[in-house]
């Protein structure tokens, strides 16, 4: 059963992640970013090189953000946790990715993220380990 409470940091949670990428992909600003991330922010992704805030505010600012559009497919809140699934589209090199971000907030800001990301492209592809094996 949510409380009242619950539900107001489901919603706080959702719209600060919600309005910092709105100003992040709509203005380039990565300091929209930068503001709600807490100074101990840790990144988590597979393939990451980048795992304290300032290496990860450091990728951002290097990616292809001018133009890209991205869309929000789910935006989903429990408690402390916030996840969203989206597609992101490149117009100048027609790439497209579909990603999931998990964010985790402590004291209001996020603490921690972790993402997967998939070139559509190459969905297909992905999909043969579930197939089962020839015999």
């Amino acid at each position: 059963m949510t409380t009242p409470n619950t539900n107001k940091q489901n919603t706080d949670n959702r719209l600060i992640v919600q309005q910092a990428l709105a100003e992040l992909v709509g203005t380039g600003d990565v300091d929209a970013l930068a503001k709600v991330l807490s100074d101990d922010f840790v990144h988590h992704r597979p393939d990451a090189t980048s795992r304290t805030k300032t290496e990860w505010l450091d990728a951002v600012r290097a990616s292809p953000l001018a133009d890209m559009r991205v869309d929000i497919l789910h935006l989903l809140a429990d408690g402390d946790h916030v996840v969203m699934h989206a597609r992101r589209r490149h117009p100048g090199t027609g790439a497209e990715i579909t990603g999931v971000d998990i964010w985790r907030f402590d004291d209001g800001l996020i603490a921690e993220a972790w993402e997967i990301l998939e070139p559509a492209a190459e969905a297909a592809a992905h999909l043969v380990w579930w197939e089962p094996a020839a015999r």
